[in-house]
C-alpha cells in the first residue's frame, strides 16, 4: 500500500512539473486567497479588538442595563438620527446595584443617563462689561488702588473698542439692509456710543451707562453659539474608576459630593474654542498627519476662507494695549504697514502650504496668550437647559471643573461625543425628584399655603363649596410620591435657585433613578452567559431589566465589525469561487491532454481508484504548496504590519483603530481557517477532473493517440 502511494506521488509531481505553467497559475491563485484569508481575518480581529475597547473603556462598559419596559432599545453612543432613545427609568439604583454585585463575573456597576442640552457658549461684550460693572462696584465701594485704577482704564477702554468694532460691523448692515428700520436704529445707537461726549460722562453716571451697553449695545455683538451638548451623567468617582482609560486633560475631577461639569476634550476644542484657533489646528493636523495640502483639497481652502472672514471673534477681545500689541507684531510678520488691525488679521490667515507652519507657530507663540482661546473657560459657572421627560425645560447652573478623555481616542468624535455631569444634577435636568427639590416644593407650599389632599377630594376641595373663605388654603391635587412635574414647574415659577455651589450627600447617587447602567466584567469571555445570569437575577428581584452586550448598546458604531466581517466573507467566497472555477477549468484542460497517458496507465493494469487518487493528490499538493506560500507570505505582511502599525488616516478610523494606530495580530486561527479553505477548494476542484480520467477506457485512449 505504501509502495502504490510513493509511486502515485511521483507521478503526481512529475506530472506538476511537466505542466509548470499551468501549476503556477493554478498555485497563483490559490497562494492569493490564502494571503486575502490571513490578512483580511487578521485586521478584522484587530479592527474587533481595537473597537471592543473603544466602546467597553470609553462608556459603554461590557454590558448595559436597562428597563425591559422601554420602548425603544438603548443605544449608548446614539443612534443614525440623533434622537436618544425612549427609555423608562430604573427606579432605585441601590436595590440593583446590590443585585447585580452578587452575579458571577460582574465587577462593578456605574449608574448612567444621556440626554442632550443647550448651553450658550459666551459672549465677548457681555464678559467685558461684566468685568467692567465689577470695576466700577469695587470703587464705588470705596476701594482704591493704583491697580485698580489701571484696570477701570484698560477695562472701560476695552469695551470702546468693542463698540469700535461693532460700530462698523452696523454701518455695514446698514448699506446692506438699504435704509432699512431696523438696522437704522441700530446705527443711532452705535452713534451715540462711539461719541466723545458718550465716554467722557461715563465716570458720572457709570451704571447708567452700563445698562444702556448692556441692554442696547450687547445684543448686537451675538458672537455667542448656542451649544448642543449630549451629556452622561453618572457618579463621576465610580465612572473614573470603572473606566480606566479616563484621563483628566485640564483642570481636575468633579468632588465627591459636589455638582459640576466636566467637557470631553474633544468637544471642547471643536465646539468651545475660538474658531479661527480651531481652524489653524486642522489645517496643521491635515497637512502633518494626513499629508493634505491646502493647494488641492478644496475643505481645507474654506477652512482659510473662513479663518480670513472670521478674525471679528479676535477683535472683539482686544483693548488699545492690546491692539497695538497685535499691530506691531503682524506689521513685523507680515511686512506691511497696513495700520487696521482687522485687514492685518486677515492677511494673516490667508494661509497657505509653505507659510502655515511658520505662522501655526507664531500665532500660539505671539497671539493667543493675548486671547481667551475658548468661549467657556474652566472654572467658569455653565448655565445649561435641557428637555425633561414631559417637555419642559429645566436648567441649572453648574460649574465646569475641567475636561477629559480616554487614552488612545482624543480625536475620535464617537468616544469624545459625551460630557460627563453629576447624575444628582442630571436626574434634576430630566425632571426626576431629588432631595432637593422636595425640599424647595415644600418650602413653596409653605410659603403660598399650599396644602395636600387626596385625588379623589380635588374636585370638592377645589370647586365644591360656595361657603369656603376667601384666604382658605389653595389645595393640591397630588402625592408626596408622584409630583407633577408640570405642577412642580408652576411652583416653582421664577423662583428657582442657582445650583452652582450646592452640594448633595453623596448617598443620593446609590438611592436615586438611574435611565441604565454600565456592567463592568472580570472575563470579557463570559460575557453571554453574565447577560443571562443578570436578567434571571433580575426576574428573581421582579425588576423589569433588559441586559445587552456592548456591541448591541453601541448601535451601528458597535455593527460595524459585524458588518466588515460579513462584506470580507463575501469577497473571499466570490474569490474562492472564482478560483474554484478557474482552477476546475485548468485541471479539466490538464486532464483532456493526457488522455494517452491515463488509457496507457489502465493499459498496464491501473485501476481507476489508482487514476482518481493520482488526479486528486495532484490537487492537494497544489493546493498544499499555494497555500503554504499564500499563509507564509500573508505572515510576513502581518508581521510587519504588526510592528509598524496602519495609521488612521481619519477621526472616525482612530475610534475603530482604538488609537492613532492599529497593530494586528497574526494567530492560529488566522492560519488554520486559510489553510483549511485552500485544502477544501483545492480537493473540490479536482474531483470532477479525476471522475473524467477515471472514466478514460485503455481503447479510447488508443483512439486519441491515433
Amino acid at each position: 500500500m505504501s509502495g502504490t502511494l510513493g509511486v502515485i506521488i511521483q507521478i503526481a509531481l512529475r506530472n506538476l512539473f511537466a505542466s509548470r505553467w499551468k501549476t503556477m497559475i493554478v498555485g497563483g491563485i490559490i497562494a492569493f486567497g490564502a494571503i486575502l484569508v490571513v490578512v483580511g481575518t487578521s485586521l478584522l480581529d484587530g479592527i474587533d479588538r481595537a473597537m471592543r475597547g473603544s466602546i467597553t473603556g470609553s462608556v459603554a462598559g461590557h454590558i448595559q442595563v436597562y428597563s425591559s419596559k422601554s420602548k425603544d432599545a438603548l443605544e449608548i453612543m446614539g443612534g443614525l438620527g440623533g434622537d436618544s432613545p425612549d427609555i423608562e427609568p430604573l427606579p432605585e439604583f441601590e436595590k440593583l446595584h446590590e443585585i447585580l454585585l452578587k452575579v458571577p463575573n460582574v465587577e462593578a456597576v456605574v449608574p448612567m443617563g444621556v440626554n442632550t442640552a443647550v448651553v450658550t457658549s459666551g459672549n465677548t461684550v457681555d464678559q467685558a462689561l461684566g468685568r467692567l460693572r465689577e470695576t466700577v462696584t469695587r470703587r464705588l465701594n470705596g476701594e482704591s488702588s493704583p491697580e485698580l485704577g489701571r484696570a477701570y482704564a484698560t477695562q472701560k477702554a476695552h469695551v470702546r473698542q468693542i463698540v469700535n468694532v461693532l460700530g462698523r460691523d452696523t454701518a455695514n448692515a446698514l448699506v446692506i439692509a438699504d435704509e432699512h428700520a431696523l438696522a437704522a436704529e441700530d446705527a443711532e445707537v452705535m452713534t451715540r456710543v462711539s461719541s466723545d461726549d458718550f465716554w467722557k460722562t461715563f465716570d458720572a453716571d457709570p451704571y447708567e451707562h452700563l445698562e444702556f451697553l448692556e441692554n442696547r449695545v450687547a445684543p448686537l455683538a451675538a458672537d455667542a453659539d448656542m451649544l448642543g451638548l449630549r451629556y452622561v451623567g453618572t457618579d463621576p468617582e465610580e465612572f473614573a474608576k470603572s473606566f480606566d482609560r479616563m484621563q483628566i486633560v485640564d483642570g481636575h475631577a468633579i468632588p465627591q459630593g459636589q455638582r459640576g461639569f466636566l467637557f470631553s476634550k474633544y468637544v471642547y476644542e471643536e465646539q468651545v474654542k475660538l474658531k479661527a484657533a480651531r481652524g489653524l489646528d486642522k489645517l496643521k493636523l491635515a497637512r502633518d498627519n494626513r499629508k493634505q495640502l491646502i493647494a488641492e483639497d478644496q475643505d481645507l481652502q474654506r477652512i482659510v476662507r473662513e479663518n480670513t472672514t472670521g478674525v471679528r471673534e479676535l477683535l472683539l477681545q482686544l483693548d488699545d494695549v492690546k491692539t497695538v500689541l497685535f499691530r506691531e507684531k503682524l506689521q513685523s510678520l507680515l511686512g506691511s504697514t497696513e495700520s487696521d488691525v482687522g485687514k492685518l488679521l486677515a492677511q494673516f490667515f490667508n494661509t497657505t502650504d509653505e507659510n502655515l507652519d511658520e505662522r501655526y507657530k507664531f500665532f500660539y507663540a505671539e497671539l493667543a496668550p493675548q486671547l481667551e482661546l475658548y468661549r467657556v473657560r474652566i472654572g467658569d459657572t455653565l448655565p445649561i437647559k435641557a428637555f425633561t421627560r414631559s417637555g419642559y425645560v429645566q436648567s441649572a447652573n453648574l460649574k465646569v471643573y475641567g475636561t477629559f478623555a480616554f487614552k488612545g481616542l482624543e480625536k475620535s468624535p464617537q468616544a469624545g461625543a459625551l460630557n460627563m455631569m453629576d447624575l444628582v444634577s442630571f436626574r434634576e435636568l430630566y425632571g426626576f425628584m431629588t432631595a432637593d427639590r422636595e425640599r424647595e416644593i415644600a418650602a413653596l407650599r409653605a410659603a403660598s399655603g399650599a396644602k395636600e389632599i387626596d385625588r379623589d377630594q380635588a374636585e370638592a376641595e377645589l370647586f365644591g363649596s360656595r361657603d369656603a373663605p376667601e384666604n382658605a388654603e389653595v389645595a393640591l391635587p397630588t402625592t408626596a410620591a408622584e409630583t407633577s412635574e408640570t405642577a412642580l414647574a408652576g411652583l416653582r415659577g421664577s423662583t428657582r435657585r442657582s445650583k452652582e455651589l450646592a452640594g448633595y450627600d453623596p448617598r443620593q447617587l446609590e438611592t436615586g433613578v438611574v435611565m441604565n447602567a454600565a456592567v463592568i466584567v472580570r472575563d470579557d469571555r463570559k460575557i453571554p452567559e453574565t447577560i443571562v445570569a443578570i436578567e434571571q437575577a433580575a426576574k428573581s428581584a421582579n425588576i423589569p431589566l433588559k441586559a445587552i452586550s456592548w456591541q448591541q448598546a453601541a448601535g451601528i458604531i458597535g455593527q460595524f465589525a459585524t458588518l466588515m466581517r460579513a462584506v470580507l466573507y463575501a469577497a473571499v467566497l466570490i474569490i474562492f469561487m472564482v478560483a474554484l472555477v478557474v482552477i476546475n477549468n485548468a485541471l479539466v484542460m490538464a486532464t483532456l491532454e493526457r488522455v494517452a497517458e491515463i488509457g496507457t496507465l489502465r493499459a498496464i493494469g491501473a485501476q481507476r481508484r489508482f487514476v482518481l487518487a493520482m488526479l486528486l493528490v495532484e490537487a492537494v499538493v497544489i493546493g498544499a504548496l499555494a497555500g503554504a506560500l499564500g499563509v507564509f507570505i500573508g505572515s510576513i505582511v502581518l508581521t510587519v504590519l504588526g510592528s509598524t502599525g496602519i495609521p488612521a488616516t481619519s477621526d472616525v478610523m482612530t475610534f475603530f483603530f482604538s488609537g492613532p494606530r492599529l497593530y494586528p495580530q497574526l494567530g492560529a486561527p488566522q492560519l488554520g481557517l486559510a489553510l483549511t479553505l485552500v485544502m477544501f477548494v483545492s480537493v473540490i476542484s479536482g474531483i470532477y477532473p479525476a471522475w473524467l480520467a477515471m472514466r478514460v477506457s485503455p481503447r479510447e485512449a488508443m483512439q486519441a493517440e491515433e
